[in-house]
């Protein structure tokens, strides 16, 4: 780091490797200001166990669900933010009201702790007051009766498990619409779009024994220290065996450079840590579609002068649309891929040797490469690469995205679409005897347009925290106050729960790590892992109200209200689980013996024809794409424009916050910062520490987020990174990838102005 520069507050460089003592010392802080000391170590031991709960983290693998702690500082986390024993109770909603809670950051919302009572907005004293759950789902009843199916909006979190997702999209379809705004929708819908027009199937192809078998790893997009933090371990394991890790990233990413595994011996002992990425590349952002042609096109060279880089074979037995790939490849000029990716062709030309060499390849990916206005091309252009050299369907290769929420796969495989299948809406009509609506419903951004325009007229969340994590805040956040009705199901508050409708409730729901007791008594959920992994998962804990309801009795309470004349017998479902299993195994193909395969220690993989080189295509093959140009759309106008990268820190999941640090980029107690390019900083009459304002590039935009500080940080020229959610105000509702729907977080164009010289130095 640069020892001329000025200090600023709250930002120093940190030189540990990601994971070791750092992570353990973060850990037993959030187990002290969480948890009852007693409760903790136990708690977190029946994390991803046999008979324990599956994480409330992210939807990496466990490995064959051994009885051994995997450790992971952000998985603990989350585990001790929901066990917390902070409470929301009825007395501190009294003595605060909303208009007040919404002056309190979201750290602050979330810290306060569990909710404890269902509850409805009072508008006279402006305050949250109990309810009784039978008054409650009585009045959402009536509301819901008194509107148009497709005015009412059913968002869904990641959060949620099959059995209550599965009972949440069975309501709104026998209520009758499919408007399902979902959380995939903001991050990996581009995989669910492209991957299905690519290889037959919206999900990755490769499993943790693949990882034992591959050759290469390519890591495209992604910073797993954080997000993904389960995945290191297994980045650590290939390291450690010489497995070479490419990386295209546009932030020098810790976790990605050096890990020290809190599980191992020597590295803790030693304070050693093991080198990650044998090599980085720091695209440009935006310029992913550039890097991977010019990948592409070497290969393509190399093929021409060599002749055995291709696997033909594979090609003209599996796939077409080879040649007009080819071609437009060839078409792509050196010029345009290193002036958009940031990349040099030499560069590029090292990964084509790395991959030709490679018998068995890996790709993995996360939203660095779908949060684009091109994602879904994007994601077409991975598999591409990987069918150049026949690498889906055999040991130790495949394609990887890597999902956010622990059970976000699993809520679409269980029918939460916007866009269901008519053969899936074939079977809900012959097991249930309703006949569910056909035509498609809203995705997120288009619900909230819909709710801008006053054409929807309610919301109802199962779990997350849908205003703050959509983009376009400006506007989003007053149309939740024009709602007749919202309903949020959740476990603490969050600003969205304060946008209140004319009429709000808040019910509070049992956690993962929370007993679920029901008529016929404990009852265990099941979620499905980014590898397709579906396992039972089942909590201890007390509840942290005797008040709390499950997610699926929540559902099935305003369900019963709602439908009278319904043939669901929705409150029969909610005793035994195993009754809601039986009717997913009805519907949904792949969840034969349901519920015998979940009580299999480590539960059972969903049908992935891809793997046995069966594309479930419209021409039964493998569909090679064409990426129209190198670049994204919409890049801005003027000089000086960079492109916005918006970031989680460490200290973060999703919307959650757990603490105001975010350790391995050197940030300490704020998140009003702006990362940058130094040369990029000099270009633009900046130093590192000064105050500015953002603006949207685009024409018609009038987006800003002001006063952010400037830190000079190793980000590839052209790019700034600025903390998600806060940066949404600076995305455009209708700045998206036009064939998936997802917001582009990841590129928008920016301009960046000093505030002023009287300030620039405070």
């Amino acid at each position: 780091m640069n020892n001329k520069r000025r200090s600023v507050p709250g930002i120093r460089h940190y030189d540990g490797p990601a994971g070791g003592w750092g992570a353990l010392k973060a850990t037993a802080i959030a187990v002290r200001t969480q948890m009852d000391t007693f409760d903790a170590p136990a708690t977190l031991l029946r994390t991803n166990q046999p008979d324990g709960f599956d994480c409330p983290g992210c939807a990496w693998p466990d490995k064959e669900h051994k009885s051994t702690f995997q450790f992971c500082e952000n998985g603990a986390k989350a585990v001790t933010w929901e066990a917390t024993s902070k409470r929301v109770t009825p007395a501190f909603l009294a003595e605060n009201s909303v208009s007040s809670l919404l002056a309190k950051s979201d750290f602050e919302l979330e810290g306060y702790g569990r909710l404890t009572h269902p509850l409805r907005y009072d508008r006279d004293s402006d305050t949250f007051r109990p309810v009784e759950w039978d008054e409650a789902f009585q009045r959402i009843g009536e509301v819901l009766r008194g509107l148009e199916p497709d005015q009412v909006e059913f968002y869904t979190s990641g959060r949620a498990s099959n059995e209550a997702a599965y009972l949440f999209q069975l309501f709104a379809r026998e209520y009758g619409t499919n408007n399902f705004p979902d959380c995939s929708n903001m991050c990996h819908e581009a995989t669910s779009v492209g991957l299905p027009r690519s290889i037959g199937i919206g999900k990755g192809t490769v499993s943790l024994d693949d990882f034992d078998k591959t050759e290469l790893v390519i890591s495209i997009g992604h910073n797993p220290g954080t997000n993904h933090p389960r995945m290191m371990g297994t980045l650590h394991e290939l390291a450690r065996r010489n497995v070479p890790i490419i990386v295209f990233n546009p932030l020098r990413e810790r976790a990605l450079e050096r890990f020290a595994d809190p599980q191992s011996v020597i590295e803790m002992a030693t304070y050693g840590s093991t080198d990650i990425a044998s090599t980085y590349f720091q695209v440009k952002a935006g310029g992913d579609a550039a890097a991977l042609k010019g990948l592409a096109k070497h290969l393509l060279e190399m093929e021409a002068e060599r002749g055995d880089v291709l696997d033909h074979a594979f090609i003209a037995e599996h796939t077409q649309g080879f040649e007009d790939f080819a071609a437009d490849i060839a078409q792509t000029c050196w010029d345009d891929i290193e002036r958009e990716s940031g990349l040099s062709q030499a560069a590029l030309g090292k990964v084509a040797e790395a991959y030709a060499k490679s018998n068995a390849t890996i790709i993995t990916y996360g939203m660095g490469i779908t949060q684009h206005n091109k994602g879904t091309a994007n994601v077409r252009l991975i598999a591409d690469v990987l069918l150049l050299r026949g690498n889906i369907g055999k040991p130790g290769a495949g394609i990887c995205p890597l999902r956010g929420h622990s059970n976000v796969q699993g809520n679409r495989t269980v029918g939460i679409s916007e866009k269901p299948t008519p053969a899936f809406l074939n079977r809900l009509k012959d097991v249930f005897g309703f006949e569910p609506p056909s035509h498609h419903g809203h995705d997120a951004v288009q619900a909230t347009q819909a709710m801008i325009d006053g054409r929807a007229k309610a919301l109802i969340c199962l779990g997350g925290n849908f205003a703050v994590a959509m983009p376009d805040h400006e506007r989003g956040f007053p149309a939740m106050g024009n709602l007749d009705l919202s309903v949020h199901v959740g476990t603490k508050l969050n600003r969205t729960h304060l946008l209140v409708g004319k009429e709000t409730f808040i019910f509070p729901c049992l956690g993962r790590t929370e007993l679920d007791i029901q008529a016929t008594g404990r009852q265990s959920i099941t979620v499905e892992d980014s590898m397709s992994m579906v396992h039972a998962s089942s909590g201890k804990l007390k509840p942290a109200s005797p008040l709390l309801r499950s997610e699926p009795a929540i559902v099935a309470g305003m369900a019963k209200t709602t439908l009278p004349a319904t043939r669901v017998d929705w409150m029969t479902l909610v005793e035994d689980y195993d009754r809601i299993r039986d009717l997913i195994e009805q519907t949904i193909p792949g969840f034969e013996n349901y519920n015998a395969r979940i009580r299999v220690p480590g539960g059972f993989r969903m049908p992935l024809p891809p793997t046995q080189r069966i594309w479930p295509t419209a021409t039964g093959k493998a569909m090679f794409s064409v990426f129209d140009g190198v670049h994204e759309n919409a890049s801005g106008e003027g000089e000086h424009v960079l492109r916005l990268i918006t970031l989680r820190s460490h200290d973060q999941y999703n919307t959650t916050i757990y603490a105001l640090d975010d350790r391995y980029r050197g940030v300490f107690g704020r998140r009003d910062v702006l990362f940058m390019n130094e040369d990029d900083m000099a270009q633009s009459g900046l130093e590192h520490g000064d105050r500015v304002d953002i603006e949207t590039a685009l024409p018609g935009s009038v987006q800003r987020l002001e006063d952010i500080t400037v830190v000079a940080y190793s980000i590839a020229p052209g790019s700034v990174g600025a903390y998600y959610p806060e940066a949404n105000v600076l995305v455009p509702l209708d700045y998206l990838d036009k064939d998936s729907g997802t917001p582009s977080y990841k590129s928008v164009p920016v301009r960046i102005t000093l505030r002023s010289k009287e300030i620039r130095m405070l």
